[in-house]
């Protein structure tokens, strides 16, 4: 469960969230809109501690995020997966070695990595893709490749933001598709995405902020 109490988060004169309350449930999967500059992404910097409230408290699972110290604060990281609008992805290795980089970094063996790494690729239709460069994938591809690194540490939460957003409508729906695919195995997931058509037609909570403000949260 995420918890946001009366959380704020304030850039000089510029308050980006303003005593915001928010609870995501364990297992649900959620979209977060608003337009440009309504706090979407000082919200996920705030989840993923990139950042730090200037007032009220973030819960994750019960735990005060005030209380990590800087040392925990990759291990907590790791709890989530992260997909972002651009790729972010690594031209000069394989899509494999791209997507195989969290589990690197969190010591995985290299037997125990390529096992999941090949599942998490399985999971989003790249599997024959393992050995390519990902230069030679299409946008639609990329981003899958994206996902995969993201959940090949079968984190906990995952959250995307702007994750269609250079995508066609079509490439989008396959993309939010295997967002629900994820969740309906148990990872709560978080979107933020400014695609209302494509949102409004799913079955699940919309959550819109405007001007840093809760401005309403809707059930589909």
């Amino acid at each position: 469960m995420i918890e946001f109490d009366r959380v704020s988060r304030r850039y000089g004169d510029l308050d980006a969230i303003r005593n915001l309350n928010l609870t995501l449930a364990r297992g649900e999967m959620a979209f977060l809109t608003g337009h440009s500059g309504a706090g979407k992404s000082t919200l996920l910097r705030l989840l993923l501690l990139l950042d730090r409230p200037t007032g009220g408290e973030i819960r994750v699972n019960g735990e005060r995020t005030a209380s990590i110290p800087a040392r925990s604060v990759p291990s907590y990281r790791r709890r989530f997966g992260v997909v972002f609008q651009e790729h972010r992805l690594l031209f000069d290795r394989s899509v494999h070695d791209n997507v195989a980089l969290p589990l690197v970094m969190a010591g995985f063996s290299p037997r125990d990595s390529a096992r999941r790494v090949r599942a998490a690729l399985d999971k989003v239709g790249l599997l024959g893709s393992e050995r390519s460069n990902p230069a030679t994938l299409s946008g639609g591809e990329q981003q899958r490749v994206g996902i995969a690194r993201a959940v090949v540490a079968r984190p906990e939460f995952l959250i995307a933001d702007e994750p269609t957003g250079n995508l066609d409508p079509q490439l989008s729906a396959e993309i939010m598709g295997l967002f629900e695919a994820f969740n309906q195995v148990g990872v709560t997931v978080l979107v933020a995405t400014h695609d209302l058509p494509l949102i409004s037609r799913m079955r699940h909570r919309i959550i819109t902020l405007k001007a840093g403000l809760l401005a309403g949260t809707v059930a589909n």
